[in-house]
């Protein structure tokens, strides 16, 4: 059995804690890229849209650890803030953080921060079972955080059958998705 509390002596996905400052620093800015693309992949919906941001964004917490993987998708929130066209559809500027999306938003880097911090301690794609389970903790916390803030505009109701329920299915494939792609790599 696997425990959340075990050593990091199991972790070692892509190895940049003993890299220099300077490769980690090329890690983040390659991890906001790529979170830049996933966020153009989308599904408009109303008045969340569908996208590979959920499946990114654990995986960078559980492929960079959930330092990095925080530090990561933070640098990626500020690019946002400050205008790049990073989100979905193109989209950038502080008041998408005030807007039906922000739950969502402010929940990418706790989801990275926790795939990380738990494949720190195993959950790291040895075990397609235990990564799986880290990615869709992930996607539900994601999607109850993004839920709360939503039902403040919404009503909870309304919030769960459009900010909850479109998403589901979609969580259980990219959780998949995401263990495969953390088993191949713990395999390379």
């Amino acid at each position: 059995m696997v425990s959340i509390t075990q050593s990091r002596a199991t972790f070692s996905p892509l190895n940049l804690e003993s890299r220099s400052p300077a490769m980690r620093l090329a890690a983040v800015a390659f991890g906001t890229l790529v979170l830049a693309i996933s966020s153009q992949v989308a599904v408009p919906m109303i008045p969340v849209p569908i996208t590979l941001q959920t499946l990114i964004v654990p995986l960078i917490g559980a492929l960079y650890g959930w330092r990095l993987g925080f530090v990561t998708v933070l640098a990626w929130l500020g690019e946002a803030m400050i205008g790049l066209p990073v989100l979905a559809g193109g989209a950038g500027g502080i008041q998408h953080f005030a807007g039906p999306t922000a739950g969502y938003l402010v929940s990418f880097p706790i989801i990275a921060a926790m795939t990380g911090y738990l494949a720190e301690r195993g959950w790291n794609g040895k075990r397609f079972g235990l990564a799986f389970v880290s990615f869709l903790a992930a996607n539900l916390l994601c999607l109850a955080l993004g839920a709360a803030w939503l039902a403040g505009a919404i009503g909870i109701e309304k919030a769960v059958a459009f900010g909850v329920t479109p998403f589901l299915i979609g969580a259980l494939i990219k959780s998949a998705l995401g263990a495969a792609i953390l088993k191949a790599s713990a395999k390379a």
